[in-house]
């Protein structure tokens, strides 16, 4: 294979709702330009995107996919996305590595959340994007109202680049605004060129009107032309939307019907001569905030963005040539863990097909196998000391407790699940020793329902998920004087331990242990046994939680020459906890912590009435992006357990939190009593 120079190189990551057809289009493009052969469909099961089991089965994307095709002597690496919120790790790592973004909207359902999305995703990432309206041939569809939404929703900036014709009531093609110039399909989506209906005419007028107005901010030679009424060339529109893109001054628009091929063909041509390469931006931003300058003749380095844990090839790292270019057998240097990798072999990939190759220029796209101390953030370089600024996942907060399905599960599931980890970041996983339980946390159920698929179809490993016990904790609320005696004769040398101890409330995290005995009635050499018994104790309350926040202080005891030893006092401190229990009205604490809620204005107040049902306390408000607002609250963590899918419900999606326990509260007395109860049940 050909080493493609770095200026005909365009990386575009596709983004969109679920089901909007991204996938669709990726296969039509791929089928346009000759990188397969055949037309994938997405109900078939047999696009080159969508290649995995769990993909395939559940008829949507779940990971980001990379496919490269071939279009008018240009490499367009093209980064298929997931739509659905659960898999938006994967959507991070594609707009790490993407030069653009395409929008794929539903010409029927128009503006979606994950079209809001989207655009956000893109625009946090600093990314040129464009908007491609799909199934425009439905008789549903509406381009008219969706581009008038878009204009509307996300500024002035949009403007059309492409629009439907319309012919005898029915849509049978597109224009193109630039050309004026009509374009009709036929089955393998190439197009003929005919003259513009003249039921199309007035739609045209507008809309490339729309179009030069933009193309005549972007300059303001052009302003002037456009106000004075001469005509802005062919060639000046093309330079000017191929800067605005790359600037941000211009978001087209392009309609088609992925399904037919509708479009396609004209989108490939804006893609190859408007898109930006990778050096447009002219630096690359490092871990430490500074930039660096990107020169495609420059020493190698490449950043690692996507990790997958295959059983049969090992583990796969694909990267980004980020500077200079990168060869097969290149040894170069990971600048995290300081060892040196070999990359014996370099791959472009369509999917799940890999090819190799000798070398990737800068700006290209690859993969990597087998690399045994390089993971996704990774940056790879030949000597120099640098580091790419990494992906930022976000925090998952759905947790469940994961129980392996049978005996021969449990010794294969830790190793397992390290290896999910190093493909998803977005995954935690916790073995919580208060508990007893192994935490997997997901951005969603969906999330962690693949999770349980990837396991067992890749590993054989079978897992079941259930709610997370709460590590609750007891505390006493009343000082008490209790004595703790144990006294034992079986004949021969016998046990006796005999203490007395005030117990009250402490404001330190575990025990507070004094000692006030006088006349020698304990021991000094006993006084650690004391406090070892108490500390044992500890570990249950009343309700089998453990005990913080306990002073004991030994004031008085006796003890016997020959029958008193360590484990008789041990007993007695023990004996002396439990009457403490009986006596000092110990409460149950559970965790509470500080609760960020950010949500658009409008649903406030349906987050604060929400959040009084949970038990939560708002602190404050405080303005966050344009039309939000994020709620300071306190919550339990008991009863923000769904939080993560409840409050997606509750905001179609726009909602996001951040939590975080900060210490203990106690538990009301009627919601206690049910804790209480039901431990004591599990306890039995």
């Amino acid at each position: 294979m050909a080493v493609v120079e770095t200026k005909k190189i365009r990386n575009v990551a596709l983004l969109g709702h679920g089901g909007c057809g991204k996938t669709s289009l990726a296969e039509a493009m791929l089928y346009i330009t000759g990188g397969t052969d055949r037309l994938g469909k997405v109900a078939d099961g047999n696009t080159v995107s969508d290649y995995d089991a769990e993909e395939i089965k559940r008829g949507f994307s779940l990971s980001a996919s990379i496919m490269n095709m071939t279009w008018k002597d240009t490499k367009i690496n093209l980064l298929d996305t997931p739509g659905y919120l659960d898999f938006v790790g994967e959507v991070a790592q594609a707009l790490r590595v993407a030069d653009s973004a395409v929008i794929v909207v539903d010409g029927k359902a128009g503006i979606e959340i994950g079209t809001e999305l989207a655009w956000n995703y893109a625009d946090a990432a600093g990314l040129p994007r464009a908007f491609f309206i799909n199934k425009f041939d439905d008789n549903e569809a509406r381009f008219g109202r969706v581009l008038d939404s878009l204009h509307e929703t996300f500024g002035k900036h949009i403007c059309p680049l492409t629009i439907p014709m319309v012919k005898n009531g029915e849509v049978t093609g597109c224009i193109d605004l630039i050309d004026e110039t009509a374009h009709v399909f036929d089955a393998n989506g190439r197009h003929s060129v005919e003259i513009i209906p003249e039921e199309s005419k007035e739609a045209v007028e507008k809309y490339r009107d729309m179009l030069m107005e933009a193309v005549a901010s972007t300059d303001e030679d052009l302003m002037m032309k456009y106000f004075e009424g001469e005509e802005i060339t062919h060639m000046e529109a093309i330079n000017a939307v191929h800067e605005g893109i790359i600037h941000g001054d211009i978001v087209p628009v392009f309609c088609g019907a992925a399904t037919k091929l509708w479009g396609v063909w004209t989108m490939l041509d804006k893609i190859t001569e408007s898109f930006p390469r990778h050096t447009a931006k002219k630096t690359e931003m490092l871990a430490d905030g500074d930039d660096c300058e990107i020169t495609p003749e420059g020493e190698p380095a490449l950043f690692v963005f996507k990790t997958v844990a295959d059983p049969f090839v090992g583990k796969m790292s694909f990267f980004k040539v980020m500077n200079g270019t990168v060869k097969r057998d290149i040894l170069m240097k990971n600048n995290t863990t300081g060892d040196n990798e070999k990359l014996a072999h370099i791959y472009v990939v369509n999917g799940k097909k890999q090819v190799e190759v000798d070398e990737l220029a800068c700006g290209d796209i690859g993969m990597v196998a087998k690399l045994t101390s390089t993971n996704t953030n990774d940056t790879l370089t030949w000597s120099k000391e640098l580091k790419f600024s990494p992906i930022t996942y976000p925090t998952s907060y759905y947790v469940k407790a994961m129980i392996p399905a049978s005996a021969k599960d449990e010794g294969k599931i830790s190793q397992s699940i390290v290896k999910m980890i190093e493909e998803d970041l977005t995954l935690g996983y916790e073995n919580n020793s208060e508990t007893k339980q192994m935490l997997i946390a997901g951005q969603g159920d969906m999330h962690l329902s693949v999770l349980s698929a990837k396991l067992k179809n890749r590993f054989g490993v079978s897992v079941n998920f259930e709610t997370p016990k709460i590590a609750y904790r007891e505390k006493i609320t009343k000082r008490v004087d209790v004595e703790g005696k144990h006294k034992k004769q079986n004949g021969g040398s016998g046990q006796y331990g005999h203490v007395k101890i005030r117990f009250a409330p402490s404001e330190e995290e575990g025990l507070t242990f004094t000692v006030s005995v006088v006349g020698g009635t304990v021991p000094k050499n006993f006084y650690p046994a004391v406090e070892k018994g108490l500390q044992d104790a500890m570990a249950k309350g009343i309700a089998g939680y453990p005990m913080v926040g306990l002073a004991a202080d030994l004031y008085d005891g006796s003890y016997h020459d020959v029958d008193s030893d360590e484990i008789s006092f041990k007993t007695a401190a023990n004996i002396a906890y439990k009457k403490c229990l009986e006596q000092a009205a110990p409460v149950l604490l559970e965790p509470v912590g500080d609760l960020d809620i950010t949500v658009p204005d409008s649903l406030v107040g349906d987050v604060m009435g929400d959040l009084n049902k949970r038990r939560g306390s708002v602190m404050g408000m405080d303005p966050a992006k344009k039309g939000y607002t994020t709620v300071h609250a306190i919550a339990p963590k008991a009863e923000l357990m769904e939080y993560p899918i409840q409050l997606r419900a509750m905001t179609q999606g726009r909602g996001s939190f951040e939590y975080a326990v900060t210490g203990y509260d106690t538990v009301p007395g009627n919601i206690a009593a049910k804790i209480v109860e039901n431990a004591k049940k599990e306890n039995a």
